[in-house]
Parts: structure tokens; C-alpha cells; sequence
């Protein structure tokens, strides 16, 4: 997949002597608050943090820094600067606590709380006055926007930024971490983590081509060559247990994929002709030129008609060893490679579509073209809900398996019909969310009924957020981790086992299996590169900042691990099952050769990219 999951946000600034802390220093948790005195949801939590502290004593290490938000609270800086005159005379937490204790933050009434808590006034008002604290209170907010404070209260826990919520059952949950919180996390870790997909998919694989080389090599093609028939009264439908994967459950895939393309047309990074060119370009190129040499090596034999199998990028193998280099490949080219991830997806599908379709159904193809009317109707009519959707697509899905277009065709058809809008109201739901978020601090006579109320509350929030997403973002966020962590894993196990001895060596000679091995090592890097810089010398586009040509070229080189796609297609162009497994073989060794070269080029490219990154970021 071509989503790349960013990296959990972390303090950029270490906890130091300049620090208001509660707490020892060697406390197992360390808990970083970014908050702001007028802002009434940290004035909320500001009880939930006594509370844990009081539930974990020793165990909790405590400081509050300043964000003041002063678009929306004007008292918010003053109140910081009066906290930290406080804190010159010995006594921040108890104007901290004043502060959060009283809405009323008017410079009069920050006098009176200092004076109550027996400041030495003439010096306050002066120090006050004259700003003392203004740069101490900024340098917190430069702080706090470096490491990815997102709004008031932000948290940090033992370093890592805290998006989950606020209440303190939650807050004891993660910090406590019992072994349901832990397995949670972990799951959670390993799914943030870019490389995770290419993990999965690498497993699945290596058990795949294991199976089929062992004792139990026989009883393992046999179940995927298993029928598995569905009956709808007087009809049915029988396909072998493989032909669903690939016919069936890829049409998912190739959904998400359709929704991807869509987003990146719409207001990605394909949505502005110049920045479109270089990916586009690019991945013609890589498109192009391994079509051609693998048709150099096969030109008038019988696998002629795998000409598109080293066309394909597989993508979550790609970013996945990008983002394992780390700071040693930049930002910028990761996304390059993204949007030229989703053109080389739109030309892969284009080609499987127009060149890998059997004997035409007209009839067939005629309905897919109404379910299809139908489909784009339901979008003109701003129908929103998923199901009808889901139904009209089934029939799509049912139409292009008997057209003799490749099914999973029809995916791609019914993402472009799923609304990308947000609904027009936007400006009512968010007023509406916070009345609902006001409506939590109840009057004294409703107290017995709060936890009803709140419940309701809590169920018309969350179907104020759906409402807030359009249906095509909804679906994307769902469906992402199924074909990640399902559907692909399931596909590369029914798809990646081939028998290795036998003929499987002599076929890495053959022209089907040079043709591969040629395209995509040599063909991908070089197509890429050299359509990439004819666009740049002909002013279409424009190198990505902080991309040298050599680093652009390395990278490249990871683009030849075909692997998902390659498979696919290799599949569709052979009925020949010794061509089918040949295919598969060159794939297979290809892709692996294709990701260390790439990755030696790499670390030969930018050997001192990661300092430089540090020196541009400040870090």
C-alpha cells in the first residue's frame, strides 16, 4: 500500500533544571504537560493530573510547560509570564494551581492570587510589567510546536507524544500499562511503523515458498486449487479457492488503491500539473523501459505476453526500506516516491484492464456499464451512505467476473465513485460538538442522570466525527490495515509458492526469466532516472529540495522489487503454469536483488545525509 504511516511525534526538548517538575527524578513515568492557563479543557484535566498523581506517588515524574494560545485565550500569555514570576520567588505551583482554579484571568485578578499566595508584590507587578518572562514563556511554545504539540492540553509520556484520551482511568491505563494495554501498544507500534506492510508480506512469502518446498508441498497447492462454489437459487458461482484471492479479495485491494489515486488527484500530490510531472514521468520511465527490455528478450516466443510484469513497483516493500534508512534518505524523496507509487499503481491497473483481458463478454461489460451509471447517480445525488454503495458494487464485481475484463477492475471503478466531500455544514457540526462538550458540566439537580446523558452525548459526538469525514476517507482508514495485514499477506501466501528445485534453476536463463530479472533491476532505475531528468531539463518539473540526482537514482533501484503487482500480473498473463512459475521465480530473485542494490546504492549516495537533516531541522 501507498500510505505511509508517520513517525509517533517525540519531545524535542529534554526535561532540564529550567523545568517546573513535581516528582523525583528518577520516577519510572515522566509525564510532560503543554498547557494552556485559560483554556477550559486543561482547566478539566488539571484535576485528572492531581489524581494521578495521588494514585501513583514516586512512580510519577511531572512538569508543565507553557503554550499559550492567545488567538483564542487573550489572557493565556499573561497568566504563563505571572506563573513563571511566581516560580522566580519559590512559588510556581501554588500560582499554577491558583491559575487553574479560578476562570476569572484579568491582570487585576492574577494580582489578587499572587497576593494570596504571599508574593512579594512590588517585585511581581515589576517583573510583570516589564516582561521579564515573555522569552522563558516562548521558548516553551517554540518547544512544544517542534515536538508536535497539536493543541492544549498536549501530552508527553516518558518522551512520546499522548494522543488517546484525557480522563484519568485513561491516563492510569497507559501509564500502568497491564498486559492488555501492552499487547494493545505493541499492535499499535508495529502498525505505525512504515516498514510493518513490507514485514507481513515478507512473512507470508518466506512461508509460502517454505510450504511449497516441503513434505507438505503436495497438500498445499491442493488447497488452493480447492473449488469453493456460492448458489444463488437455480445459479452458481464456482471458482478454484486461488481464483478468489486473486478475483476476489484483491478487488478490495485494488479498491483502496482506486481511493488512493482518487485523493492524490483531488488534493494530493498529483492535484498541481508541475508537482504531478516528476512522478508522473518518472514512473512512466519506470513503466516503459522495462516493457521494453523484457520484450527484447522475448520477442516472438511463448512469453511474449508477460511483457507487463516488470512494469509494476510494490510499493510497501519500497517505502518500507526507505524508511528503515532512516534520516539517511530524505523527507522529500519519500514522498516523491509515494505519488509515483500511486501513477505506477493508475498505470498498472490501466495495463491489466486494456491487455490482460480474456475472450469479451459485450453483454456483460453493457451491465458492469449500468451498475456503473448506477454508481456514479448515487455520487451526483450526494447519497453518503456506504451500503447502497457496497451493493451496486457487488453487482460491478459480479458483471466484470463474467465480461472477461479482469474483475478486480471493478474496484477501481467504484472507488472513483465514492464521494470525496466533506458535508457542506461543517461550520454547524463543529458548533454543534462544542455545545455538546459544554453540555458535560451538568447542574447540580441532573448529577443523578449524568451518566446517561453523557453517553448520549458521547454517541452524538461520535456521529458528528463520521458525518465530518466523507465516505471516501472512512473507508480508506478502514479498510487500509485488512488489505495490508490480510488481504496481501493472503495473496503473497496463495501466489508465492513455487517449487525451487527441479527446473526452477535452469528457468532463471530462460527469456521470460531474463526479460524479468533485466526489467525490473536495470529497467525500473533507469527508466525512473532518465524520464525524471528529461522532465526537469525541459522545465516540466522540478527536482524535490534536498534530492541529489545520485540519491534520486539509488532510490530507484528499491523501485525493482515488483513482488504484489509483478505476481499479479504474471498470473494473468500465463496460462502455461511452468511460465506461471518461472514468472514467479524471476520475481522473486529479482526483487530481492532490486532491494539490496538499492540499498547499497543508498548508503553510497548519502553517506552524511543524516547529519546534514540534523543541521536543517536544529535538531
Amino acid at each position: 500500500m501507498t500510505n505511509v504511516a508517520e513517525p509517533r511525534p517525540r519531545l524535542v526538548f529534554p526535561i532540564s533544571e529550567r523545568d517546573h517538575v513535581q516528582g523525583r527524578d528518577d520516577a519510572p513515568v515522566t509525564l510532560v504537560e503543554y498547557g494552556d492557563y485559560e483554556c477550559p479543557y486543561c482547566r478539566l484535566v488539571y484535576h485528572d493530573i492531581q489524581g494521578l498523581q495521588e494514585q501513583l506517588g514516586d512512580r510519577l515524574r511531572y512538569v508543565y510547560r507553557h503554550l499559550p494560545i492567545e488567538s483564542a485565550h487573550p489572557h493565556a500569555r499573561l497568566a504563563a509570564e505571572a506563573a513563571e514570576a511566581a516560580g522566580a520567588q519559590g512559588k510556581f505551583w501554588e500560582m499554577h494551581d491558583a491559575l487553574f482554579l479560578h476562570d476569572d484571568l484579568t491582570e487585576p485578578r492574577i494580582h489578587e492570587y499572587a497576593a494570596a499566595i504571599g508574593l512579594d508584590m512590588a517585585r511581581f507587578r515589576q517583573e510583570l510589567a516589564g516582561g521579564a518572562y515573555t522569552d522563558r514563556v516562548r521558548e516553551d511554545f517554540r518547544s512544544g510546536i517542534r515536538s508536535g504539540a497539536n493543541g492544549t492540553p498536549t501530552f508527553f509520556i516518558n518522551g512520546e507524544r499522548y494522543d488517546g484520551p484525557w480522563d484519568l482511568e485513561s491516563l492510569l491505563e497507559v501509564v500502568e500499562r497491564p498486559l492488555g494495554v501492552r499487547a494493545r501498544l505493541l499492535t499499535q507500534e508495529f502498525t505505525r511503523l512504515a516498514a510493518s506492510g513490507g514485514i507481513v508480506l515478507l512473512i507470508a512469502t518466506i512461508l509460502a515458498l517454505f510450504l511449497g518446498n516441503s513434505p507438505l508441498a503436495e497438500t498445499f497447492f491442493a488447497f488452493w486449487d480447492r473449488p469453493l462454489a456460492f448458489s444463488f437459487g437455480d445459479s452458481s458461482l464456482a471458482e478454484p479457492l486461488l481464483a478468489w484471492v486473486n478475483d476476489g479479495l484483491m478487488v478490495i485491494f485494488f479498491f483502496v488503491v482506486g481511493l488512493e489515486i482518487k485523493r492524490e488527484i483531488l488534493s494530493g500530490e498529483l492535484a498541481e500539473p508541475k508537482q504531478a510531472a516528476l512522478p508522473v514521468s518518472a514512473a512512466l520511465g519506470g513503466m516503459i523501459l522495462p516493457a521494453i527490455i523484457y520484450l527484447l528478450f522475448n520477442w516472438g516466443g511463448p512469453g511474449i505476453a508477460g511483457w507487463g510484469i516488470p512494469m509494476a513497483t510494490d510499493i510497501a516493500f519500497t517505502l518500507g526500506i526507505l524508511t528503515v534508512l532512516g534520516k539517511r534518505v530524505p523527507f522529500s524523496l519519500k514522498v516523491f516516491f509515494t505519488a509515483l507509487a500511486i501513477a505506477d499503481d493508475l498505470g498498472a491497473i490501466l495495463v491489466i484492464a486494456l491487455f490482460y483481458a480474456v475472450e469479451i463478454s459485450w453483454l456483460s461489460l453493457g451491465v458492469a456499464g449500468l451498475f456503473f451509471l448506477a454508481l456514479v447517480g448515487l455520487n451526483r445525488a450526494r447519497v453518503r451512505a456506504v451500503l447502497p454503495y457496497a451493493l451496486l458494487g457487488i453487482g460491478l464485481w459480479l458483471a466484470f467476473l463474467e465480461s472477461g475484463v479482469h474483475a478486480t477492475i471493478a474496484g477501481v471503478l467504484l472507488a472513483l465513485t465514492i464521494p470525496t466531500r466533506s458535508p457542506p455544514e461543517m461550520r454547524g457540526l463543529l458548533l454543534q460538538a462544542v455545545t455538546l462538550l459544554d453540555s458535560f458540566e451538568l447542574p447540580v439537580e441532573w448529577q443523578g442522570e449524568a451518566d446517561s446523558r453523557q453517553q448520549a452525548a458521547a454517541r452524538r459526538l461520535e456521529s458528528i466525527a463520521d458525518r465530518m469525514q466523507s465516505p471516501s476517507q472512512q473507508l480508506e482508514t478502514g479498510l487500509t490495515p485488512w488489505t495490508t495485514y490480510v488481504i496481501l499477506p493472503i495473496f503473497a501466501l496463495a501466489n508465492a509458492g513455487v517449487a525451487l528445485g527441479g527446473q526452477a534453476s535452469p528457468n532463471l536463463l530462460s527469456p521470460v526469466s531474463l526479460g524479468i530479472l533485466f526489467g525490473l533491476v536495470v529497467g525500473k532505475p533507469l527508466g525512473i532516472s532518465l524520464f525524471a531528468w528529461f522532465s526537469v531539463r525541459l522545465g516540466l518539473a522540478e527536482l524535490p529540495r534536498g534530492v541529489s540526482w545520485g540519491q534520486l537514482f539509488a532510490a530507484s533501484g528499491l523501485a525493482g522489487i515488483g513482488f504484489t503487482i509483478s505476481l499479479f500480473i504474471a498470473s494473468a498473463a500465463f496460462e502455461d503454469a511452468t511460465l506461471v512459475d518461472t514468472a514467479k521465480v524471476a520475481i522473486l530473485v529479482a526483487s530481492i536483488l532490486a532491494a539490496l542494490l538499492g540499498t547499497l546504492l543508498l548508503f553510497l549516495s548519502s553517506p552524511r545525509h543524516a547529519g546534514a537533516t540534523e543541521a536543517m531541522s536544529g535538531n
